[in-house]
């Protein structure tokens, strides 16, 4: 079973969305509660590339101190919650309209994250530093 698999929820319509009890069909559910743990659950995992000197690449450990970064991120997050619903090409779409051009912009030697001395080894995640407590809280909706 995929990442992707586990992540869509039994409960919605053809559509993509839930009905309850009542007949009305409220917004689906986050998987991910906030863009960090987007980050630190799905992203860094899946999208592994070698970053520091040995890779050309450029990404920091601590993205969250980087606006543009912060902004990317949040819109990949939010992009990828929305087409994890659709079943047939949500992901496909997710991949190539949002990450395959998001990733190689934050990625770039000259993008946000050009300063950043944080490195890893091909194959591994990408860098990763816990954000301060209650910097981004979890945004889904009490049960």
């Amino acid at each position: 079973m995929s990442y992707e698999d586990d992540m869509r929820d039994d409960d919605f319509d053809e559509q993509g969305t839930t009905v309850d009890d009542a007949g009305e069909t409220p917004e689906p559910d986050l998987f991910y509660g906030s863009v960090d743990e987007f980050v630190r659950e799905y992203l860094i995992k899946v999208y592994r590339r070698p970053v520091g000197a040995q890779g050309g690449m450029k990404w920091a450990a601590r993205w969250w101190e980087y606006p543009e970064a912060l902004s990317r991120l949040d819109a990949l997050w939010r992009a990828w919650e929305h087409l994890r619903l659709d079943p047939a090409t949500g992901m496909s779409v997710w991949w190539r309209d949002h990450a395959d051009h998001h990733m190689p912009a934050l990625l770039s030697p000259n993008g946000p994250f050009a300063a950043s001395d944080d490195q890893n080894k091909r194959g591994e995640p990408l860098p990763y530093e816990a954000p301060p407590a209650g910097l981004f809280p979890d945004m889904r909706r009490p049960d």
